[in-house]
């Protein structure tokens, strides 16, 4: 079975030292102020240094990351990073400070030009601003934007639907930009039409936010009806695009009536994802609310680039500086490996290993919207003898990261699956072959995936008391 590592305060033997130095040969510095120093440290642990290097390194193989193994979090869109992008992103030509003056940094505002024209041509929109650092943070970028909208036509309106298979985090950006937000129910088919919208139709109505394909892996197949009801409204439609991974190449949000939509370049565009950062949530806009983005944004004149820092009708700074650009560089590599002939692939290859997963899968969990999945597929535990959460717990003991487990809310017991496009054959076939034994498990010994995992340096833990008071440090006497 595997343990964790000793922690290095349990190492620690006094008189052991990690580095030995000479006695120093020029004089000593005079000392610090005591009223800087915040005192002695007690029970500072003495170690070697190869006990050090040892313990970080055995805290680093407890690690898991899509470098590691499979990752099926359904609705984040883990795929690989290529490493190219890694190293490109770690030029030193490109490590230039903020403040640098725009003619020196020519080719760091064109890297930025290029990457908005690509995302422009991808989704149809007629212009991006890079600033928001992330998708959620681009939700309330957005949401802004069409506030400002309606502000400078005299309309206060107050309500934003919201959709049942929206994102989680769609309410709260609404709702941080001002907004009163009113739930709407997803017809039998998993899907918002203009026939359920249109009650929800007031006159208060600012907005709707779809995610498209939204969280049960289905495409709004309505969504162009729904976006003709929202604009004889006076209401505007905002696109969760966090999915685009299923629409990349085939599907140009723009073209279906989308007022305004986030991206995230660290899901989509194959850039680092998780660990609180880098994230990057660019917003696309419809041409009618161009003037309305935030600043700076950089624009092609006179043979190179300029950046906008004023402009009277802009929602102003969301995000000192231009945004993550380090991101924006590995998004703008991944996108010109693909090539305009290839990006379609990532679509193309993401919902064939989805669907792949789920035709594998049917017969043997409940699927309670049996509409055609694009990129992932939401399976419940009904009918099963233990809960999704045992199942997943049992997958840790077999060495795989569980998929999103309980979201979204619409479906009980939920798993949520997501290969993308990342993945081989192999790789999938060892993964249901894994699930097929866990829930034959399931049947034959319930209790053995109640126990789960086993395997683990950490056993089952009680996840609430964990949520409300986690242990965040050491003390002597406390163990692990």
């Amino acid at each position: 079975m595997n343990r964790l590592p000793k922690l290095i305060f349990e190492l620690s033997r006094e008189g052991k030292v990690g580095v030995g130095l000479n006695e120093a040969d020029v004089p000593a510095r005079p000392a610090v102020d005591e009223g800087l120093l915040r005192g002695p440290v007690a029970d500072f642990p003495q170690v070697s240094e190869v006990e050090v290097v040892r313990h970080y390194m055995a805290l680093a193989a407890l690690n898991y990351s899509v470098d590691k193994g499979f990752y099926p979090l359904g609705s984040c869109t883990m795929k690989y990073n290529p490493k190219v992008n890694e190293k490109l992103a770690a030029a030193e030509e490109l490590q230039a400070h903020p403040y640098a003056p725009h003619d020196l940094v020519q080719g760091n505002l064109e890297i930025m030009a290029r990457l908005e024209d690509w995302l422009k041509e991808l989704t149809g929109m007629a212009g991006f601003t890079l600033a928001p650092a992330a998708g959620a943070h681009g939700e309330f970028t957005g949401m802004l934007v069409v506030r400002r909208y309606l502000q400078e036509k005299g309309d206060a309106r107050k309500v934003v639907l919201i959709p049942d298979s929206a994102h989680g985090t769609n309410p709260a950006s609404a709702h941080f930009a001002g907004y009163e937000v009113r739930e709407i129910a997803s017809s039998a088919r998993g899907t918002i039409g203009a026939a359920e919208l249109r009650p929800h139709l007031t006159p208060d109505v600012a907005a709707l936010m779809m995610t498209n394909p939204n969280t049960l892996g289905i495409f709004e197949s309505d969504i162009v009806a729904v976006a003709e009801a929202l604009h004889a409204n006076g209401s505007l439609l905002y696109m969760d695009g966090a999915n685009l991974n299923a629409l990349l190449g085939a599907v140009r949000p723009g073209d279906l009536g989308v007022d305004v939509m986030h991206i995230n370049l660290h899901k989509t565009f194959a850039t680092p994802h998780g660990g609180g950062g880098p994230g990057s949530g660019p917003v696309g806009v419809a041409a009618h609310l161009l003037p309305f983005l935030p600043v700076p944004r950089v624009r092609r004149a006179g043979g190179g680039c300029e950046v906008v820092y004023d402009d009277p009708r802009s929602i102003g700074r969301v995000k000192n500086f231009y945004g993550q650009f380090l991101v924006m560089v590995r998004a703008l590599a991944y996108l010109m490996a693909l090539g305009r002939e290839h990006v379609g692939r990532v679509a193309e290859d993401a919902v064939l290993n989805a669907n792949y997963v789920r035709k594998k899968l049917e017969g043997l969990l409940d699927l309670p919207y049996p509409a055609p999945t694009l990129h992932e597929a939401v399976f419940s535990d009904a009918g099963l003898p233990v809960k999704t959460l045992d199942i997943a717990k049992r997958l840790l003991d077999y060495g795989y990261h569980p998929f999103t487990i309980y979201f979204p809310l619409i479906v009980h017991g939920a798993m949520m699956i997501e290969p993308t496009e990342s993945e081989s054959k192999e790789t999938l076939d060892g993964f249901i072959a894994v699930m097929e034994t866990i829930l034959r498990e399931a049947k034959e010994n319930p209790e053995l995936l109640r126990q789960a995992p086993t395997a683990t340096p950490v056993r089952r833990l009680d996840e609430t008391l964990a949520a409300r008071k986690p242990v965040l440090r050491w003390r002597k006497g406390e163990g692990h």
